[in-house]
């Protein structure tokens, strides 16, 4: 068995994975770029490890030397993904991250060739975003092979955001809601989007977001129409409208870093106990213009579950059970895959 690798591994998220690695009996090698952070995580368990930035090339190229598997935590990843994925294949490295960013998705992709020639797999979203969700649209895509719409819904019942994922949605400031049509993506104004999604026992409006799903699902099913909803309430969504008259200030760099300063000096993350206790419903439809079908799953909190996810994946890579290139969860697993983690439910199906 070879050696896994944690970057960013003294994050909220990372401190999860860290945890799941060490329960399953999984010791990994870390790193990050704060010194302080990564040693005192290091000495609380016994792991070996470096402290790098990621713009740092050869050092980054030195730690992975030895990796079998890397996974990246150190978001947001649009700045950061490049980087980790070029050393990955400098150092024939597999790679998962837990990006929910569409543009990464995109990214990684465009190195399935190079990932193909060096028999490495390359998994972007290997968390919460987008394991149930990508199985989610493979499951109902199998149902009707003929479908040419597709629509996802996810929404936590208790829980919390992380800093890191709140970081990223900062940087997402001022942007468009991002959508596939026929292939292509469209943009829409933020909260122009909305509709009422039965997750099963309760109903809740959900608003239009740019979400991973509309580039992975394109790529797990080939449907050419994909929307993704997230939960809310009018309130919020009258605040987004409002905000997307301000777009072009909330794009500015010096409002982004500010916001994110502030960000800085609050807890990085839900307390256990809430994180614990804290559930995600995901609904899909499928449509071909005369019939449609629904599904759903129940999964635990998104920062348990990517914990699970990325850990039960690494362990499969581990095992030499994985296929090279850009894969999604589902075109590597099969849309099952999110079923065998702990505390996952579903497919609910109704036509």
């Amino acid at each position: 068995m070879g050696q896994l690798y944690i970057y960013g591994a003294y994050g909220y998220t990372g401190r999860l994975i860290v945890d799941e690695c060490l329960s399953k009996g999984l010791k990994p090698v870390i790193a990050g770029r704060n010194p302080e952070k990564t040693a005192s995580l290091a000495k609380k368990y016994g792991l070996q490890y470096a402290v790098f930035d990621v713009s740092e090339t050869s050092k980054v190229q030195d730690w992975l030397k030895e990796a079998f598997l890397l996974i990246h935590c150190g978001g947001p990843f649009i700045h950061t993904a490049k980087e980790m994925v070029e050393a990955c294949l400098e150092t024939q490295t597999h790679y998962l991250d837990i990006t929910g960013e569409y543009q990464v998705f995109d990214l990684v992709k465009s190195y399935d060739d190079a990932a193909r020639a060096k028999k490495l797999m390359l998994m972007p979203g290997a968390g919460f975003d987008v394991v149930p969700s990508d199985c989610l649209a493979a499951h109902l895509k199998s149902l009707l092979p003929s479908a040419t719409d597709l629509q996802l819904a996810f929404v936590s019942k208790g829980g919390g955001l992380s800093r890191g994922t709140t970081k990223t949605m900062i940087e997402n400031l001022g942007e468009p809601q991002v959508v596939r049509k026929n292939g292509k993506y469209h943009d829409q104004l933020m909260g122009s989007s909305t509709k009422t999604v039965s997750y099963g026992d309760f109903d809740q409006l959900s608003m239009g977001i740019s979400w991973g799903d509309v580039s992975t699902a394109y790529t797990s099913t080939g449907i050419p129409n994909i929307e993704v909803f997230a939960g809310t309430n009018a309130e919020q969504v009258a605040k987004v409208k409002k905000m997307g008259k301000l777009s072009f200030l909330l794009k500015s760099r010096l409002v982004k870093n500010f916001l994110m300063s502030r960000l800085d000096k609050k807890p990085d993350g839900p307390k256990d106990e809430k994180r614990e206790n804290g559930r995600m419903h995901l609904w899909g439809e499928v449509s071909d213009g005369s019939q449609s079908i629904e599904a759903r799953i129940t999964t635990p909190n998104g920062y348990s579950l990517t914990a699970l996810a990325s850990v039960h994946i690494a362990q499969r890579m581990l095992e030499d059970d994985f296929k090279p290139g850009y894969q999604t969860p589902s075109t590597a697993y099969g849309s099952q895959l999110v079923l065998e983690l702990p505390e996952c439910e579903g497919f609910n199906t109704a036509p």
